[in-house]
């Protein structure tokens, strides 16, 4: 994984208290608890993957020919488990970049995801489509603006499953960076009773790792014109994570 760089005055960081009375909201700070099962789940994640045995399937065309500028990688909720490992193997073939921001929600239970992605140098930028939205996608872009690759789940962080929301297609238009959609697809894994269906693959597991060529939003685009454009990224994301 890309190492995120020292805070500096410009760097944008997350809130770690919790909301004033004043009516802002200041995302949920992992707890202690939260800290110590995130480095368990940190120890798991870097061994397992290490049993798999995985194949590209890359029809962006980014591994033969590296973007020099940030992308926006988007994959769904359920395949979070091994987005770290997908992210580090892609950035060993694209070279060394700044790092990587993903947009975490400014819940509880985003706090403990915050802290999962902290372990892996990954910085989490707290914020969803129903809480602290605007300033995530202020700080994302100031970050994007500063070198760093960004990640979004866009049926997140409560779904409706396998929907994308408008959010990732904002993030895109503002920045104008591509956005590249990842998934992979593993033969034995399990899927939790959770309401995206978490999926964990399974030691030793074949793994298929699909990435879709990138889509754009220009920032003269229209509402129909981002609608059409959500649409592309919303079939594109089902075509390559096969259940």
């Amino acid at each position: 994984m890309a190492e995120a760089s020292p805070k500096s005055n410009s760097d944008p960081s997350p809130a770690r208290v919790r909301s004033p009375k004043s009516g802002v909201v200041v995302p949920h700070a992992p707890t202690l608890l939260q800290r110590t099962g995130a480095r368990l789940v940190f120890i798991l994640l870097r061994t397992l993957p290490a049993t798999y045995r995985c194949r590209w399937n890359d029809h962006s065309g980014y591994l033969d020919a590296p973007p020099s500028s940030p992308i926006i990688y988007c994959m769904w909720h359920n395949r979070l488990a091994l987005c770290t490992e997908v992210y580090r193997q892609y950035k060993s073939r694209r070279g060394p970049t700044r790092g990587v921001a993903a947009m975490v929600s400014a819940s509880r239970d985003g706090g403990f995801l915050a802290a999962v992605l902290e372990c892996f140098r990954i910085r989490p930028v707290r914020g969803s489509s129903s809480r602290r939205g605007p300033q995530a996608l202020l700080e994302m872009a100031t970050l994007a603006g500063l070198g760093y690759d960004l990640a979004i789940t866009p049926d997140g962080p409560r779904g409706p499953r396998y929907v994308v929301q408008d959010g990732v297609m904002s993030l895109a238009q503002v920045t104008g960076l591509p956005i590249v959609p990842f998934s992979f697809f593993a033969r034995r894994k399990i899927c939790l009773r959770s309401w995206d269906g978490f999926q964990i693959p399974l030691p030793f597991s074949r793994c298929e790792i699909n990435v879709a060529r990138p889509i754009r939003v220009p920032r003269d685009a229209t509402d129909s014109e981002r609608g059409e454009l959500r649409r592309q990224l919303e079939q594109a994301l089902m075509e390559i994570s096969p259940d």
